[in-house]
């Protein structure tokens, strides 16, 4: 009865538009006139619980892979299939873009055939943004849909989007239960969040009670506020405490846990301990995506250089099946694989039974990475932190015939005057502090402020300077002298009575 009543005033409110001296928005008759062709009478809340409750089991005790702009590519997210991904994201897809027929946001909810459990992550402050993109996820073949509240990038926070969400929770709640209300439950709605938009305004609590209020079928938590980035680690405690509050509530809602995974026993420890019904694992995954298997197993995988050339060579292999195995594919893969070895070269072996006790008090993501003293030249070349070099590697897997070609071809560049040359013009670059703090995040096309601020001190400064040998073997001497004469002066205070 109060709902025909309410679209009954609905109906006097729009009809009167015309005539009212106090103009309505076009938003607002749209919104009515969506309302009066929809039937007063929903399905019943007991449809969505199904959905959830379908998710949910699907969810439980997993490693899942977190949506990754750019390296959540479809060949990416193929290679990870191969290694036991069971759940899995896409790339964060702009549903406005999506709406208006946006062909490369639309590319975004595709999904390889071994995909088994696949969800479409989208960024909307719209009610009917949200519902349309999540109904062309469904009608792609999209499992579920997730809401990302944590993308702390300015292009995504100016427009209301991403993190600036968490600044009003009320605000997210209406949007997260009129996508819900509003879709028909055809598809479960998740969303991802982080602790709050700074350190003096940690809210997930309230925000995590209010999403459980009005139905999501689960919430990840980034355990990091939106301006820290990756520069502290990330707090469990914080997770910890509101799967407390959960099971203090009686509420069925998952809590998936994100942040500073990179072995299956830390991933292991931080479902125990904290609680959470399933883990997230996004930088842990690039550096190496046979961490789904190590999970499984329950044991880690120590791959020679060999054995990941020919996982990187797979993940060529499926690159040119997605892309195109020709010049236009080849121009495509440049913009991804390339990217993926900035990763790659992160990569070291940590069993645990020798760093499982420094877990415990440091996550092993922010470990310095050591090349050994007698690294091979093919060693150093994967272990070089140079965009050249990467660049190099990627065209190499994509030209050659086979993984053990690649590797022959690889070993002469190493051994090559010009990645001397490479080495000589750019230092090796430490892989923990490279990118550690840039966030991964979409950047829509045609937008007139298309680089954060780290892009823009870069291009302030210019290229590089190009110097000889001599002028590098100079500078590095004047360093050590200085580094010297600083240590001794150390030394005489320290001497000093």
């Amino acid at each position: 009865m109060a709902a025909e009543q309410s679209r009954r005033l609905l109906m006097f409110a729009i009809t009167a538009w015309a005539f009212l001296p106090v103009r309505l928005s076009p938003k607002f008759v749209s919104w009515g006139v969506r309302a009066l062709s929809t039937p007063s009478v929903r399905r019943s809340p007991s449809s969505t619980d199904s959905l959830n409750e379908v998710f949910r089991s699907k969810i439980q005790g997993q490693l899942i892979l977190a949506p990754l702009t750019r390296g959540g590519n479809l060949p990416f997210r193929r290679l990870c299939s191969d290694f036991g991904m069971e759940v899995s994201y896409s790339e964060m897809v702009y549903s406005r873009f999506l709406v208006k027929g946006d062909r490369r946001e639309a590319t975004r909810m595709r999904r390889p055939g071994n995909e088994k459990f696949f969800g479409v992550q989208i960024a909307t402050n719209q009610v009917d943004e949200g519902v349309e993109a999540m109904k062309m996820a469904y009608e792609s073949g999209a499992n579920f849909v997730d809401l990302n509240c944590g993308c702390p990038i300015y292009e995504a926070t100016r427009r209301g989007l991403g993190s600036s969400l968490l600044r009003s929770p009320k605000k997210l709640e209406h949007l997260v239960q009129g996508m819900i209300e509003e879709s028909g439950n055809q598809i479960p709605l998740s969303v991802k969040i982080r602790l709050g938009c700074s350190e003096d305004s940690i809210n997930v609590r309230e925000v995590v009670d209010r999403l459980r209020n009005v139905g999501a079928a689960a919430v990840t938590i980034h355990a990091r506020t939106a301006r820290q980035g990756y520069r502290r680690p990330a707090d469990w405690n914080m997770i910890q405490q509101v799967v407390e509050d959960g099971k203090a509530q009686g509420s069925a809602v998952p809590i998936i846990g994100n942040g500073d995974i990179m072995t299956h026993y830390e991933a292991t420890r931080r479902m125990e301990e904290s609680g959470v019904d399933a883990c997230m694992v996004g930088r842990g995954a690039l550096i190496k995506p046979w961490i789904f298997q190590e999970f499984k197993d329950g044991l880690e995988w120590e791959p020679s250089l060999a054995d990941r050339i020919e996982i990187y060579y797979k993940l060529t292999s499926y690159m040119k099946d997605y892309f195109g195995d020709d010049d236009m594919g080849r121009k495509k893969m440049s913009y991804f694989l390339p990217w993926h070895f900035s990763f790659f070269n992160r990569y070291q072996s940590y069993p645990e039974s020798s760093f499982k006790e420094e877990s415990l008090t440091s996550p092993l993501i922010h470990r310095r990475i050591e090349l050994a003293d007698d690294a091979s030249p093919l060693e150093i070349l994967f272990h070089h932190g140079s965009d050249d070099a990467h660049a190099r590697i990627a065209d190499t897997l994509w030209s050659s015939l086979s993984s053990a070609d690649a590797i022959q071809q690889l070993q002469k560049f190493a051994k090559s005057t010009d990645f001397q040359e490479i080495r000589e013009r750019i230092e090796i670059e430490d892989d923990n502090e490279k990118d550690d703090t840039t966030e991964l995040a979409n950047i829509p096309e045609g937008s007139k402020k298309t680089h954060w601020k780290g892009r823009k001190s870069r291009e302030r400064r210019g290229p590089k300077p190009h110097r000889t040998p001599e002028e590098i073997a100079a500078i590095r001497a004047e360093r050590a002298a200085k580094k010297a004469r600083l240590e001794a002066e150390q030394k005489v205070l320290a001497d000093s009575p």
